[in-house]
């Protein structure tokens, strides 16, 4: 079965155009809304590089536009946790600015060193994010779950730090590494 070229970017696309629409959600107090909204962008974050992968659709534009997609729907989620349980952000300060803070430091990390952003997609970013998902999810559906949002803590800043040391080691952007540990064995 032959797959247009195009199929992942419009998966990637149809993100972008949630995040205005989850803004509204909770701008307007949507919460119900705002995560079924919300986890449909997770999803279509999953389904863009599953049909990348599986029909050998993947470019480095679409790595690109896919991380581009990415910090639009973590911005907008966390806008979403600010408005409709900012009790966790000030309860969770220091993990949260841990988490948002690594983040960020990649994001800035890899404008300055590349131009762009790291895209890598390691495999710890891919695991980070299958839990983020299902913690906010679960957040906005049912409530918190403390054991949940430390494994996503967690597992967020081990993933930065994993970043932040590929962006350090490779003097070229490159989209989709598998991590660190494969770098460093690619370089032995």
């Amino acid at each position: 079965m032959a797959v247009p070229r195009y199929v992942p970017n419009l998966i990637t696309l149809a993100r972008v155009l949630m995040a205005p629409a989850l803004a509204w959600l909770a701008a307007t107090g949507h919460e119900t809304a705002f995560a079924w909204v919300l986890i449909a962008a997770l999803a279509s974050d999953l389904a863009d590089g599953l049909v990348a992968r599986m029909f050998h659709l993947g470019t480095r534009f679409g790595a690109l536009f896919d991380s581009i997609a990415d910090v639009l729907t973590l911005s907008v989620a966390a806008y979403g946790i600010w408005v409709f349980h900012r009790e966790v952000l000030l309860d969770h300060r220091l993990a949260c600015g841990a988490a948002i803070g690594g983040g960020l430091a990649v994001f800035i990390a890899g404008l300055l060193r590349y131009g762009r952003i790291a895209s890598f997609h390691t495999y710890a970013a891919k695991a980070t994010a299958y839990v983020l998902g299902f913690f906010l999810a679960t957040l906005f559906l049912f409530g918190f779950v403390p054991l949940l949002f430390a494994a996503t803590v967690v597992l967020s800043v081990l993933g930065s730090v994993e970043e932040l040391a590929l962006i350090w080691y490779l003097p070229r952007w490159r989209a989709d590494v598998r991590g660190l540990w494969w770098v460093l064995r690619e370089r032995a």
